[in-house]
């Protein structure tokens, strides 16, 4: 039971002795991982649009400023990752930068936030799914049917091991990059609609005052990246590979994403983009596949819109088990959370969870009737935006504090520039995205209410877990956030303090 004192069974933090799969992953596998998790098709043919509908043609530009962001994030989070090295990323980086109870909070934030993301994604596997087995099939078929098949596979592939999704993942991720470059080679050798410009990249145009729901909803596209530190106990190679992985995951996502948007800017032209996003969204950049590339490349780019689907499920399932393992293992949690299978070392407990938390989701919605797609897909994703923007802000503060009081050696851009840059311009985009999340859910006042109450309930809830640790069962509250497989970074002597 939580709040008990660590016994024989134990690790100095409290927590049941179950091991994830040391030295498992790559940098490759890291990087494709975490890159499964946004679905790059997904997103460009089925999220973009909204982008272009709010920002033009300043999306491209959009992606390489919000890159910059996640860029300087990743400065502060990488050089406080050579101090951190656990499953719970967020959570630990928070503890030692803030206190246990912050941490804590920030814990519970990020589970909600996870599972959000993943669980709303089944809305959209079986929107994709119910359209395309009617297209080749000429039958109804509900998207629950779809979403509970992929539901069983993504839980048994989870169950199997990160070596299993690793090379899953990259098989996956590969095919939907190449359909997006092969869009992308036809357009550009029929040279679009001849109106070639960098005008989307101009600062007076990506900076325009009514750019900001633009700025708010881009900066949705590299929710997830951080996730590298959240498999840097399984990575071969240590905090090193974790950070190659990472300044590559956020140079993808800004340098592909700003390239291939800018390339459906030239199918359109600079001055006709957003008329073309409002008038018919849902099929803006298909209607670019349908004008300029063969129809076979098109009906694969539907298929491959359903393995990019389920490619973010298993990712963000893998993700999701993390950090539920990580607060098992830390007594946060039900101990038993922190199991992991004596042959695969996968979190098979917390991957049940996960599973059951979204097999409900799925049913509730299908039996009230809720859209799959207005419903589940954009309300998920809100909440799951929403909390993954707070706790990249809280970890900006964190870090600042941590390496300030602990590495000031590791210099002032490392410590305090670049974090406190991203802080500053993440408060703006957390500030952007609460002022568009009507936008966002596409909902009303309740249910934009309910989605924020949601994420403030989960960091109550964590805080006053970790108070009621440290008045109840002090020795369990002394390891939190203090894992056996933190490591400091090579050449220095001195221990990992942590006391938060």
């Amino acid at each position: 039971m939580p709040g008990r004192p660590p016994d024989s069974s134990a690790n100095a933090s409290g927590s049941q002795v179950g091991s994830l799969a040391g030295n498992a992953m790559g940098t490759k596998d890291l990087v494709f991982t975490v890159l499964a998790a946004l679905a790059p098709l997904t997103l460009i043919v089925a999220v973009a649009p909204l982008h272009f509908l709010k920002g033009g043609a300043a999306v491209p530009g959009g992606y390489l400023v919000a890159g910059v962001v996640m860029a300087l994030f990743a400065v502060g989070f990488m050089t406080m990752s050579r101090y951190v090295r656990n499953a719970g990323a967020f959570y630990a980086t928070v503890s030692r930068g803030l206190g246990k109870p912050a941490g804590s909070g920030a814990a519970m934030l990020a589970i909600v936030a996870y599972n959000a993301l993943q669980i709303s994604t089944y809305g959209a596997l079986g929107v994709y799914a119910t359209e395309t087995f009617k297209n080749y099939f000429h039958r109804d078929v509900p998207w629950w049917v779809f979403a509970i098949v992929g539901l069983v596979f993504v839980g048994w592939l989870g169950y199997r091991g990160i070596h299993t999704s690793a090379r899953i993942l990259g098989a996956l991720l590969v095919l939907e990059t190449a359909v997006l470059v092969v869009l992308a080679v036809y357009v550009l050798v029929k040279g679009g609609v001849g109106d070639w410009s960098a005008e989307s990249f101009a600062p007076t145009r990506v900076f325009d005052s009514g750019n900001g729901a633009m700025f708010a909803l881009v900066a949705g596209a590299f929710m997830g990246f951080e996730a590298t530190a959240i498999f840097s106990e399984e990575a071969r190679g240590g905090i090193r590979t974790v950070r190659r992985a990472t300044y590559i995951a956020v140079g993808f996502i800004a340098v592909f994403y700003a390239f291939i948007t800018w390339v459906v800017v030239m199918a359109y032209g600079v001055d006709k983009i957003a008329a073309a996003a409002e008038a018919d969204p849902v099929n803006l950049v298909v209607a670019v596949f349908d004008r300029y590339v063969p129809a076979p490349i098109t009906e694969v780019m539907h298929i491959l819109l359903l393995t990019s689907a389920f490619a973010a499920l298993l990712a963000l399932h893998n993700a999701a088990n993390r950090y539920f393992y990580a607060m098992g293992r830390e007594g946060l949690l039900p101990r038993p959370l922190g199991r992991t299978h004596p042959r695969t070392k996968a979190p098979w407990t917390a991957g049940l969870v996960q599973t059951v938390l979204a097999a409900a989701a799925i049913v509730v919605f299908a039996v009230f009737g809720i859209d799959p797609y207005l419903g589940l897909l954009l309300w998920g994703s809100a909440l799951g935006f929403l909390g993954i923007i707070c706790l990249w802000a809280l970890c900006s503060l964190a870090i600042i504090r941590f390496l300030r009081r602990e590495a000031p050696d590791a210099g002032i851009f490392r410590t305090t520039i670049a974090p406190g840059l991203s802080f500053a311009a993440l408060a703006v985009v957390l500030f952007l995205v609460l002022s568009s999340l009507p936008l966002l859910t596409g909902a009303g006042t309740a249910t934009n209410l309910l989605i924020v109450g949601l994420g403030v309930a989960a960091v109550v809830a964590g805080v006053a877990r970790a108070l009621y640790l440290r008045a109840r069962a002090p020795r369990l509250y002394a390891g939190l956030a203090q894992t056996s497989v933190d490591e400091p970074p090579a050449g220095r002597r001195e221990p990992v303090t942590g006391n938060a």
